[in-house]
């Protein structure tokens, strides 16, 4: 089995574009939070949320043309140019089908399927784009990936819902260490959207103002949005073209609850970790940090930490939210917390929790309140669960 790098990331989010913007805003715990533009929230009693509202595709893409593509393929594509970009690669050096695009989602195209069914509401089915029906297929994520770096491996969209981008980083590693590739460009997309925002805010999962994960009063997500990509290299394609490597993808763990449809079980997420933990070789005690799921729900922030418990004792290791600074990205909040594993290896910190105010002493967790932490980071756990009960998890290491 190969071992497998991350050699390039490409954030496109709330907080900050490209790994200079995206890394300095989780050490100072920028928040990305701000009414929504994306679509009219009148008559919505929420109306917040984690916009890239600097987005500009044409300062990224070099192929894909944006009027063409669906808001979440061109955060996709800008993410994964940018990643190339970061990992100085010189695409023409990569053996033809080599090298693959792997991206998660939930919501696929969310903007693209609200303008139809504008269309269909005012004027039938006759009414529809048949430029906008193009850009409806979920598919288009990765494929906008492969048509901007112009590759000829595997294109494959996940829709695993909020574990996406952690599948999609497993199913990359599985490709590279089972020697079917060189180089993989895995993460995941989404973009902001009124059925989401209305959907969370039915279920009674969405909060007011601001996203609060692990504090006693949390009352529930912010919806957000972004790219997420991970340039991931075998080790020897990275030595060879005398890469920097940021990090080593050490093996992930997935499983299903199977259970409820929106209500994740904590024996089945310890398990997942448990697996997580076997797979790439390490012990709890090896983990110096958890990039957690950490929505700010009441449910989830409860059964993840109860699940943390279990599987690593009374004093676990320190466990922050990244989605208190960028809302939920849906598809791409993986993608995002394997990126802000990946910098708290390489530069040194743990990124915060923000906008913590009270201790819930039933969750028994450290969640790096408000402040980021300077620490030697070696071994983190990046933790995905979704809808469904699809449970994913991947850890990232010092490079040896």
């Amino acid at each position: 089995m190969a071992r497998v790098v991350v050699t390039g990331v490409g954030p496109v989010s709330s907080i900050g574009i490209g790994i200079a913007a995206f890394a300095e805003a989780l050490r100072t715990g920028r928040s990305g939070i701000s009414p929504i533009t994306s679509f009219d929230p009148a008559g919505f009693p929420h109306r917040n949320a984690g916009e890239v509202q600097t987005f500009d595709p044409g300062a990224q893409l070099r192929r894909v043309d944006p009027a063409s593509w669906g808001r979440s393929s061109q955060f996709a594509a800008s993410a994964a140019r940018l990643a190339v970009a970061d990992a100085r690669l010189d695409l023409t050096s990569v053996t033809p089908g080599r090298a693959h695009a792997i991206m998660g989602t939930t919501s696929g195209e969310s903007a693209v399927a609200e303008a139809l069914t504008e269309q269909i509401i005012d004027g039938g089915f006759a009414a529809q784009d048949p430029a906008l029906l193009t850009q409806l297929p979920a598919n288009r994520l990765a494929n906008a990936v492969s048509e901007e770096l112009e590759l000829a491996g595997e294109s494959l969209t996940i829709a695993t819902a909020c574990s996406a981008s952690n599948y999609a980083i497993g199913y990359a590693y599985d490709l590279l260490a089972g020697g079917e590739a060189d180089l993989v460009f895995a993460g995941g997309a989404d973009s902001v959207c009124r059925w989401a925002h209305a959907g969370f805010y039915r279920l009674g999962a969405l909060a007011k103002d601001a996203c609060t994960p692990f504090d006693k009063d949390r009352a529930g997500i912010l919806t957000g949005e972004g790219g997420a990509v991970l340039a991931l290299e075998t080790l020897e394609h990275a030595t060879k073209r005398g890469a920097t490597i940021y990090a080593e993808l050490l093996g992930y763990g997935v499983n299903c609850d199977a259970i409820h449809p929106v209500t994740p079980d904590a024996p089945t997420v310890a398990e997942c970790m448990r697996i997580a933990h076997r797979n790439s070789g390490i012990s709890p005690s090896d983990v110096d940090y958890i990039c957690a799921h950490g929505t700010g729900t009441q449910v989830n922030d409860l059964v993840e930490s109860k699940a943390v418990l279990e599987v690593f004792g009374e004093r676990p290791p320190p466990i922050s939210s990244i989605k208190s600074m960028l809302g939920h990205t849906m598809g791409a909040a993986c993608g995002f917390g394997a990126i802000a594993s990946t910098i708290a290896i390489d530069r040194g910190f743990l990124p915060p929790t923000v906008n913590w105010t009270t201790e819930d002493p039933e969750l028994g967790v450290d969640p790096v309140p408000n402040a980021a932490r300077a620490a030697n980071v070696r071994v983190v756990q990046n933790d995905g669960f979704a809808f469904g009960g699809n449970n994913a998890i991947v850890m990232l290491g010092a490079p040896e």
